[in-house]
């Protein structure tokens, strides 16, 4: 398996505390059959800020570090990054980090945020060739009161980013029927951990994929999978279900 989106550095954001927490979730993941993370720090939030560099550093020594405790995973430099207003400018200055150096950008919606701007953004990231990749949607208050949205997001080009915990109904079960629905509805493209500490928001990407065979499917399991591997390799994703014609659906 590949995880995507992890906040596997630490002391940079609110994951792991120490490196000997970083290592003790590397290998939850690794015996849970995970080959490689992104390791994706929260940055331009408000409360983190976590430059290209300093992210590249930190990847840098916990490669080092991984290896030295013989622990079968490789980590790449990432970022999940709060949609702001300067976030074209400092793409092109080398500011941001798509998902392992590939055309992904992982990014999380403003609390408050304008359809037309989004679309604007979205339009603009196609243009200089990179694909916005929606973190965990199933837990924005406005895209769970209202899924429809999402769907214009996913035929307008983004892919989706469900994440385990709320497979697994961490977040409660609104949050858990969203995302079940935005999977079979064809919202979603990819399937990763978001975790963040050793026992807390820990790692379970092997049940959140046990949730997804059972609830939806093992042919769009083993899709969510191979995107994963596309992703990171910088190839087009297969195609997640067919997307839906869709009619506004409520979970809260």
């Amino acid at each position: 398996m590949i995880d995507l989106h992890c906040h596997l550095l630490p002391g940079l954001d609110d994951g792991p505390l120490t490196w000997e927490e970083s290592l003790e979730m590397a290998r939850t993941a690794a015996k849970q059959g995970v080959r490689a993370i992104v390791a994706t720090p929260h940055h331009a939030n408000g409360r983190y800020d976590n430059p290209s560099a300093e992210v590249k550093e930190s990847v840098g020594r916990l490669n080092r570090a991984l290896l030295e405790n013989r622990i079968p995973l490789t980590v790449y430099p990432g970022q999940e990054i709060r949609i702001y207003p300067n976030l074209l400018d400092d793409l092109e200055q080398g500011k941001l980090l798509p998902l392992g150096e590939s055309r992904y950008l992982l990014l999380e919606l403003p609390d408050e945020w304008s359809l037309s701007a989004l679309m604007d953004l979205f339009y603009e990231l196609k243009l200089m060739g990179y694909v916005p990749v929606i973190a965990h949607p199933e837990r924005h208050l406005t895209l769970v009161r209202n899924s429809s949205l999402m769907a214009e997001f996913v035929e307008f080009g983004a892919i989706g980013q469900v994440t385990s915990h709320s497979l697994l109904g961490k977040y409660g079960n609104a949050i858990r029927r969203c995302a079940l629905h935005m999977c079979r509805e064809g919202m979603i493209h990819l399937l990763s951990s978001d975790a963040h500490r050793p026992r807390i928001r820990g790692y379970e990407m092997d049940a959140a994929y046990r949730t997804i065979e059972r609830e939806v499917g093992s042919e769009f399991a083993q899709t969510l999978r191979e995107n994963s591997r596309k992703a990171l390799r910088n190839e087009p994703l297969g195609a997640a279900r067919h997307l839906k014609k869709q009619r506004k659906a409520w979970f809260i």
